[in-house]
């Protein structure tokens, strides 16, 4: 883990191997840990996967918007001497930045993996509904948030809950959302609620997206993505078997294996022979 610094904060990161660069964004409330399982993609591209302003070993400032998140993203690949586009994936709050980056600065991104998240904003009654819960988180602290998350984050069929791994998931996940600063979670609530529709803006992105969604996902299902799909250019879409909204944890091989397919497109297509399945 190394730090870098922004014009306004410090940016705590995880980064290792070579080639391509690909930037993994954790989703709400947790920290760049909830990508464990994606270490092996090390092998094979550049693995940079930052704690988001204010969360896991970046605490210190709180977010304000999903845009200044994004701009967060591109001054840390400045700050990492990444000059290439790279490419940017996202898991919820994560997907919503990533769809940022790739509006804000369209230059610095490759190709986009959207994961069990959405282009659409807030209704009012789930604007409401974040601000009652970091009401309540502000009231009681993370617990609160834990208890109201958790039994929604990974699939609850039968196949999903036999799963050996099943009770280490959910220890993570809970250790993760506790160790969130209060003040952190209140702010990030109130940015997720005020993000803008991104259904529009998404029509002008050009580069290849993966987008991947877990088949038993409650949260962003997969008719999210499914609209997604129609939204973009050059979409791939993945619905990964008993797995609910954090796929990538639930399922890593399948995960792993399918971005790396991608990645391996993605540079076929642009004439690399150099950054993935070297």
């Amino acid at each position: 883990m190394q730090h870098v610094q922004l014009p306004d904060t410090r940016l705590a990161v995880h980064a290792r191997g070579s080639g391509m660069p690909l930037v993994l964004l954790h989703g709400f409330p947790f920290d760049h840990s909830m990508w464990r399982g994606q270490d092996p993609l090390a092998d094979e591209v550049r693995l940079i996967v930052p704690d988001q302003r204010g969360f896991g070993a970046s605490a210190g400032t709180t977010p304000e918007s999903i845009a200044q998140l994004a701009d967060d993203v591109v001054a840390l690949l400045d700050g990492l001497h990444v000059t290439e586009p790279a490419v940017v994936c996202g898991l919820s709050m994560g997907g919503y930045v990533a769809e940022h980056v790739a509006v804000r600065h369209p230059a610095r991104v490759r190709a986009l993996v959207l994961v069990d998240t959405k282009l659409e904003a807030d209704t009012p009654e789930a604007r409401a509904a974040r601000a009652k819960l970091a009401a309540t988180v502000a009231r009681v602290g993370q617990e609160a948030l834990a208890e109201a998350m958790i039994p929604n984050l990974l699939a609850r069929s039968d196949a999903a809950r036999a799963n050996p791994a099943r009770t280490t998931l959910e220890a993570e996940l809970d250790r993760m959302i506790r160790s969130a600063p209060v003040a952190t979670i209140t702010a990030a609530l109130a940015a997720l609620a005020a993000r803008p529709d991104m259904v529009e803006p998404m029509r002008a992105v050009a580069v290849p997206v993966l987008l991947v969604v877990g088949a038993e996902d409650s949260i962003t299902p997969p008719d999210c993505m499914e609209r997604a799909e129609r939204v973009f250019q050059q979409p791939r879409l993945l619905v990964m078997p008993a797995c609910g909204h954090m796929a990538p944890l639930e399922d890593p091989a399948t995960f792993n294996a399918a971005v790396l397919a991608f990645l391996r497109e993605v540079a076929a297509h642009a004439g690399d022979r150099t950054v993935v399945g070297r």
